[in-house]
This record gives structure tokens, sequence and C-alpha cells, in this order.
């Protein structure tokens, strides 16, 4: 891996800074593909001199990725977006990323998909993930598909979003509150990631779904914030027609509290399949959410690390 180049795809998000740290520790030279590389300035800092490099890229335009990729030994596309560019990043954008790993001839080809996607899914992310997914694999068969469960870690916006409406309302409207999670530590799927790019001989052309070790439904995953940030609420289950009148009235805002879409994917859990190739077949124990989470959870306490005992609104 010395000197060898990886050109990871949306590197700059919250899952890249993870990647490739791990890609660095293991002597990987990266280079970082971004609409907006100054979005990953921040991991430079992370390797050795010259081991990082930034490129300006588009993936939903055909040669933007051969372009980013040229002279890579290896790939990893991260890149995600939800319903409204769907179609453009989760399924054109893997086609051109995939098809220029085969040009380029690399050596491994990671892409990261989600639990859940599938062609058929009534919802426009599935949907679209799952066609991402099948023109990965024509393009590139020997590709390693990671599908995530929801991913934690100090900077995500998952727990930290439930913790601070938990913080402010006394009262907490819960969405989908029997919808079961398995919640997948960020450093996890970054090592899995790092794992296939160094293995491609043992892990090409197979699928994984990474989760951690406990699976909560929302309900649960709601006790357990309130628990870490010690605040008693009231939880009120919130029926999904509510939920559905609720997207529709706040389509128009900029960041909506929550979308159509993502509606129709809380309907079915996002849990690793039974009989799924798992963490533990990449060699990696994944860590537990009270392992990781409490530390980064302490600054939505009343009184930070000071405070002892669960109180009231």
């Amino acid at each position: 891996m010395q000197n060898q180049l990886v050109t990871v795809f949306g590197g700059g998000g919250f899952l890249g800074r993870y990647v490739c740290e791990e890609l660095l520790k293991a002597g990987w030279r990266i280079r970082i593909a971004e609409r907006d590389p100054s979005n990953a300035v921040g991991i430079k800092p992370m390797g050795g001199l010259g081991q990082t490099q930034f490129v300006s890229c588009d993936i939903t335009k055909k040669d933007g990725p051969l372009r980013a990729a040229r002279g890579s030994d290896a790939i990893v596309n991260l890149c995600g977006a939800f319903a409204d560019r769907g179609e453009d990043v989760n399924r054109d954008g893997a086609d051109h990323i995939a098809n220029a790993a085969a040009q380029i001839g690399v050596k491994a080809f990671v892409h990261v998909s989600a639990i859940g996607a599938d062609p058929e899914s009534n919802s426009v992310y599935g949907e679209t993930k799952g066609e991402g997914e099948q023109r990965v694999r024509k393009a590139f068969a020997n590709a390693t598909i990671m599908r995530p469960s929801v991913i934690f870690g100090p900077d995500d916006d998952f727990l930290n979003r439930f913790a601070n409406i938990i913080r402010m309302s006394p009262v907490v409207p819960v969405i989908a509150a029997g919808t079961k999670f398995q919640p997948v530590f960020a450093a996890d799927v970054a090592a899995a990631i790092a794992r296939a790019v160094a293995e491609p001989f043992t892990f090409g052309g197979q699928t994984f779904e990474l989760g951690g070790p406990e699976r909560m439904t929302m309900m649960e995953l709601n006790r357990w914030i309130a628990h870490e940030i010690r605040a008693e609420r009231l939880f009120i289950e919130v029926p999904f027609t509510a939920a559905f009148g609720l997207a529709l009235f706040t389509r128009w805002l900029p960041k909506p509290p929550i979308t159509d879409d993502q509606l129709i994917m809380l309907k079915k859990d996002n849990v690793v399949a039974e009989d799924a190739k798992t963490l533990q077949d990449l060699g990696i124990e994944p860590k537990p959410l009270a392992s990781i989470a409490p530390d980064y959870l302490i600054k939505y306490r009343r009184h930070g690390r000071f405070s002892s005992k669960a109180r009231t609104a």
C-alpha cells in the first residue's frame, strides 16, 4: 500500500473523514474528489507531507470521475443523496465512477450503498441506491459493496439531531417509534472499507451489511439518548398519517424536518439481514453505542459533565 493511490469520491463528508484517516494510517496516498474540495482541507494534517491531494469533480458528469481518478490504484465511492438528487448521485454518479474504475483498471473498487437498497423499493432513495448497485456490478464485477445501517460518530447528523430535540422540548414526538435500527460506529465502517480496499482478492465481488451489536427501535433510541443527557421527557408516538401531513406542510422549507421519501424508508427496519455478510466477516468487531456516544452527547446535558441526575423540563 505504500505510495499507492486511492481516490475517495465524497471524502470530505462525515464518513469520508474517517475513511481517509484509516487509509492514511495504512500508508495509502489519497486523492479526495469533491465538488468543492475546500470541504476536505481538514483531512490534510492527518497524513504526511504530500500524502493527500484534492481534485474538483462532479460525479453526475459522465467524464468527471474518469478525469479525477486517473493514475489511481483503487477507488472508493462514498457519495449519496436523498430523493431530490437520488437519480443523479446514487444511480448515475455510481455508474460513472464504476465505469471510470473499469477503464482505469484499478485493483480495488469499494462502493458504499445502504441497507434497504433495492431497485423495487417504494422510496426514491432505496430505489436509486439499488439501481446504483446494479450498475456498479455491471461495470466492475469485482467491486465490494458496503451497506451500512445508520452511522453514528461525534459529528453525526443522527444522534446529535435527536439529542438536540430532546434537550429543547419537554414533550418529544417520535415518528416510526417501532422501526428498528442497528447503529454502527463510523470508525468501524471506515475500517471495513480500508480492509476491502487492501484485499480485493479476498473481499472483491461481495456485498456486506454493516451494523452495530445492538438493534433498537426508534423509541428505544430516543429514550436511551434522553437517559444519557440526563433529561426526563414525555415521548409521544406519532402515527404515520400525521407524519405525512407534517411532511406535506413543511416541504417548502429549505431544510424540512422530514420528507415523504424519508417517511417511506422509515416504514421498514434498517437492520442487517440474517444471511448477510457482516463486519465480523471482515475481521472487525463492531463497537456498541454505549462505548462511544456518551462521550459526545455530554454537551447536551444541562450542566455538561457536571450533570448527574436526570432532570425534568
